[in-house]
Parts: structure tokens; sequence; C-alpha cells
């Protein structure tokens, strides 16, 4: 059973406060209780200073990498907390300093000892428990990749889309060389693209732009008048990262669930929302019949953008439409995660 910190305090602070009366023993008027009495609140305004200011700290810099600026920046901040506290004790409180100037920075080293052993242990407690948490993050990233691969071979290199796309070219050789020479080229980029990037975490989003545009243009030969793409990124988002694939899963995703025909064509839109997320929404007219749904793909994408620690993906579905919205990853966030989980 995990021991609550709250739990810790109350059996830590008065086994501290214990151990420092029997260190500096007590005064020549005061008694073995009376010694005790005021070691324990000394050691309960330190402990709980030390716990303040390395929980401060730990929430403006949470990460591994943030570390040692973390540690420095609590630890010089308690050393002076702690000063000013023994300070305002001994003139105002226990009355033991008279005068300012007769103030010496040795009555201050119990405190100091004491508050910085508590926050070193609370740090290493901290840091301990980010270790373990990024181990199991790895084995699930390892996990998470293995299926992303076996779906990609699965789906996006399936037999059923290549025999698609092959129905679709040999109808085109007759009719227009030229376009059966594009459309072969374009099939020819879509699975190099995949075979590049399934195994990788993140691409930027002009790649992966470029590749739906590419995987689209497959699609509009199949459905020529039934299938249309609008996509609005402003150019200075491209360099931001997604994960791979993830458009193309959402644009399958669409159309294995809706009707496209001339009668109900299918819109599909890509675009930056004001939030600065990536949307991707298409108008919602679900087949009738249809094989039931594993979520597969939404679950994969889900758990990629999980691992860097981002927000959640954001899906929303109403009568008319069907709208997925994807954190776009920072090129120095991206970094940091890298470092945070090499």
């Amino acid at each position: 059973m995990k021991l609550k910190e709250v739990h810790v305090r109350i059996i830590g602070i008065p086994i501290l406060a214990f151990i420092m009366a029997l260190i500096f023993g007590a005064a020549d008027d005061q008694t073995v209780y009376e010694k005790y009495f005021e070691s324990f609140l000394y050691t309960a305004f330190y402990w709980n200073s030390a716990c303040w200011m390395f929980f401060y700290f730990r929430r403006r810099f949470p990460l591994m990498s943030n570390t040692p600026k973390r540690l420095f920046l609590a630890s010089v901040s308690l050393i002076g907390l702690l000063l000013i506290g023994d300070f305002v004790i001994s003139m105002y409180i226990k009355g033991n300093v008279t005068n300012p100037a007769d103030y010496s920075l040795l009555h201050s080293v119990p405190s100091l000892i004491a508050g910085i052993v508590v926050g070193l242990i609370y740090e290493a407690v901290y840091f301990f428990e980010q270790w373990k948490n990024t181990i199991r993050i790895n084995e699930a990233l390892k996990n998470q990749q293995i299926r992303t691969q076996f779906e990609v071979l699965q789906n996006q290199m399936s037999p059923h889309f290549l025999f698609n796309s092959l129905n679709t070219l040999s109808a085109l050789i007759p009719e227009d060389p030229d376009k059966a020479q594009k459309f072969t080229d374009s099939l020819s980029d879509v699975y190099r693209y995949i075979l590049q990037n399934k195994e990788k975490d993140l691409v930027t989003l002009k790649e992966e732009l470029d590749f739906a545009k590419t995987y689209l243009y497959l699609l509009k030969m199949r459905y020529p008048e039934n299938l249309s793409a609008n996509f609005k990124v402003d150019p200075k988002h491209e360099r931001k990262y997604v994960a791979p694939l993830s458009i193309q899963m959402l644009v399958e995703n669409a159309i294995k669930h809706n009707i496209v025909s001339k009668k109900n064509p299918l819109h599909i839109e890509v675009y930056i929302d004001a939030e600065m997320r990536l949307v991707v929404r298409n108008n919602l007219q679900p087949k009738k019949a249809i094989e039931k749904s594993t979520k597969t793909g939404l679950a994969n994408i889900k758990s990629r953008y999980a691992f860097f620690g981002l927000e959640e993906i954001g899906i929303h579905e109403d009568e008319n439409s069907f709208v997925v919205s994807l954190p776009l990853i920072e090129v120095e966030n991206r970094a940091e995660r890298r470092l945070e989980f090499a």
C-alpha cells in the first residue's frame, strides 16, 4: 500500500523533532518536554517550508530534463526562506537575539540542514517516480509502435486498397495514358511514404499534408465527382509536427464509415482552428450496413499523442459532421520530449 505524503509528514515530523532535540539538547531553563515541543514547532515549520518550496518548483518545472534547474532554484529559495524564518523566530518569538547585528548565521545551521535534507528526500522520491514512469511509457510506446507497424501493413497497405487502386489504374490506361502514368507515380509515392515513415514518432505537418493530398488524389480517381477535399493551412504552421499517417487514417475512416456517391458526396476539410490545432472534418452520412468498427485508428492516434504529454485529441460528432482535432507539436517541445524520454 502506497504511503500518502500527508502520512509521511505525520510520522516524519515528530521523529525528526525528537532527533533534533537529542542532538542539540535543552537549554538550562528548559525541561525535556519544553525542548521537544520547541523542536517540534521548529521542525514542523522547516518541513512544511521545504515541502511548499519544492512542490512549487515541481509544478513550474516538472520534467526530468529540468531537474538541475528545479533543484537549484528550490534549494536557494528554501535557504532564503529558512534564514528569514529563523531570524524572525530568534528576534521576535524566542527573544534570544535582541539586536539584529548580533544575529549569526550559525543560529540557522540546524534549520538549514533539516530543511534541505527534507527537501532533497522529496526531490529524490519525485525523481525516482518520474524515472519509473519514463520506463513504463517507453515500454508502452515500444508496444504501440509494434501495433502501429502491424496496423499500417494490415490497413494502409492492405490488398483491398491495392486492389481498388489497380482497378482504377487498369481503367485509366486505355482511356488516358498520361493520367494513368500520374496515377502510378502517386501510388508509388504513397507506398514510399508509408514505408519511410511507419516507424517514426513524428513528421512535419508539411510532409503529412503533402502525403494526404497524394492519397486523396488516388481516392478521387475512384470517386471523381463524389469526393472533395479542401486544405486551409497557413504555411507558417508547416514546420510543426504531427504523428505520421494521422491525417490519412482520418480520411480513410471518413470514407469507410460514410456514403460516397454522386447523390451524397463526401466533403473533407483540413484546417487549423482558433486554438492552433489541426482539424479534419467531414460531413456525416453514415452507411446503413457497415462492419462493426474497432476504432483502432483513433485509438492509435490517441496513444501516440499521449506519449508526448500533449492535450488529448478532440473528437466531436453531431448530426451533420464528424470532427477530429489534433495538437500541433512545436519543434522545441519535440526536442525536449526526446531528451525527456531518451
